[in-house]
């Protein structure tokens, strides 16, 4: 009888606890806009950060309550951008897809090395152990890898001590930008095929003996395109990509070949 009691017992708490809740849910129950949803199904699922947003289903409650536009995924195409917003009845701004570049170009046997780094394999770490770089260009890439592992779409690999960008993988979400402690990658416009790959804003004898690449601050890049789209700020040259055509002249004309022409 002891054990029929406990077991009747049980099965009672566990009615009056199944009714709680039920009660619970209804009072604290909160509508969820259908459309949150359908724009969810939409989204990749990556959940990059690239919007901006904590994760996609965090985009998907921002679109749907109009706190966010509907072509803010990096990752999927501009056909599901026009199908979100189809979902929310609203015409999408065109959206220029952006990519990221690393600017530098001092790889290993080219930009000369501080000191000998045999700790672990992160670049913030790099940092602590000697100051602001492992070389001695304080601008350098560091080149222990913080961009390539926080790539979610293998865009990103080192290439001879310096990270490097593929442009048809990169999704432009931003993560490698986060990543990297010396604010050395950005994202650009995919138009944009004409770049410097140097950060240095030191004077070119300083360059010259940090690094073989280094920007020196000569201007002729500025003297010789025929745009007028580039202008020296701080021994550094800086492209506007409303008047660059990508002729790709200032990487021929560059002493230091620091220009980039994705062209070629």
């Amino acid at each position: 009888m002891t054990i029929l009691y406990a077991v009747l017992v049980l099965g009672a708490l566990g009615a009056i606890f199944g009714l709680i809740l039920a009660l619970a849910a209804k009072v604290f129950h909160v509508e969820v806009d259908p459309r949150q949803a359908a724009v969810r199904e939409c989204l990749a699922g990556a959940n990059c950060g690239g919007c901006g947003y904590p994760g996609c289903d965090g985009y998907a409650a921002a679109v749907a309550k109009g706190e966010a536009p509907g072509n803010k995924c990096v990752v999927v195409d501009p056909e599901v951008h026009d199908q979100i917003a189809q979902i929310m009845g609203v015409v999408n701004d065109a959206a220029e897809k952006k990519v990221a570049f690393v600017a530098c170009s001092g790889g290993d046997g080219i930009a000369e090395p501080r000191f000998n780094y045999s700790g672990p394999r992160d670049c913030r770490a790099a940092m602590l152990f000697g100051g602001k770089s492992n070389k001695l260009c304080t601008f350098a890439c560091i080149g222990m890898g913080n961009c390539v592992r926080v790539c979610s779409f293998d865009a990103m690999h080192l290439a001879n001590g310096v990270a490097r960008v593929n442009r048809s993988k990169c999704v432009g979400c931003g993560a490698c930008v986060e990543a990297c402690p010396k604010s050395i990658i950005s994202l650009i416009p995919e138009s944009l095929r004409i770049h410097p790959a140097c950060r240095s804003r030191d004077k070119g004898a300083s360059v010259t003996k940090m690094c073989k690449a280094g920007c020196i601050g000569c201007m002729k890049c500025q003297r010789e395109c025929p745009a007028e789209a580039i202008v020296v700020k701080d021994f550094l040259p800086e492209v506007d990509p409303e008047k660059c055509t990508g002729c790709g002249h200032c990487a021929e004309v560059c002493p230091r070949g620091i220009i980039t022409d994705f062209y070629q």
